[in-house]
């Protein structure tokens, strides 16, 4: 059995589930349908495969080479976050429909398409400028000395990206499983309100972090 493989997909499980930005939008998208939540989920896996990727190229090593380039990054990504954010407690503003399934600032579930979530969730995972720079220092710890580097480090981006295949869906499920009280006019604010409020300050410490 390898030991490291073990131990590398315990880490890896632990920082897939960490509550953080992608989680917050994933239990977001889960509020509005099963659908748009699984599409998130699918589209955080999408970034990640991004990211892994690009460790595996060589080519995050760049963000830590060009300060700036990572700076950009993380102005965008922060911004994003920070208008996820924004957007969803303005949204709390707005009356909310009768419409069974529907979060306030958000359109029914029943017209709720999958490319939006979907492209939500890519976005603000692929925009996480801590990602590359995680998984560049990551993955050669457990790539056993004297092993195949490419295919080793190809098997642990594939771990990653797994576990989030399940981790993310199983999130969006529960959610949509709670949907029925969640839904209910005081609870979806109350949800929205804390989901709104984690994305407006995690975007708002990524554009600190850019500007320190």
């Amino acid at each position: 059995m390898d030991a490291q493989l073990l131990a590398f997909t315990g880490v890896a499980a632990g920082m897939v589930a960490m509550p953080g930005a992608d989680f917050t939008v994933v239990v977001r998208n889960a509020l509005v349908s099963r659908r748009a939540g699984i599409a998130c989920a699918l589209g955080i896996a999408g970034g990640l495969l991004l990211h892994t990727a690009l460790a595996v190229a060589g080519v995050a090593a760049v963000l830590t080479a060009v300060p700036a380039l990572f700076r950009t990054l993380q102005v965008l990504g922060g911004g994003y976050v920070l208008y996820l954010g924004a957007r969803t407690l303005l949204g709390l503003r707005r009356p909310r429909s009768a419409e069974a399934g529907e979060v306030p600032g958000e359109a029914p579930a029943q017209a709720a398409g999958a490319a939006r979530p979907l492209r939500q969730g890519f976005v603000t995972n692929a925009l996480n400028p801590k990602a590359p720079i995680t998984f560049l220092s990551l993955l050669p710890q457990f790539v056993p000395a004297g092993a195949p580097v490419l295919p080793r480090t190809l098997l642990l981006a594939l771990i990653v990206v797994v576990l989030a295949l399940l981790w993310f869906p199983a999130v969006a499920l529960l959610v949509d499983r709670l949907g029925r009280w969640l839904r209910r006019p005081r609870a979806a604010r109350l949800v929205e309100g804390v989901t709104g409020t984690a994305l407006t300050v995690l975007g708002a410490v990524l554009l600190l972090e850019a500007a320190f």
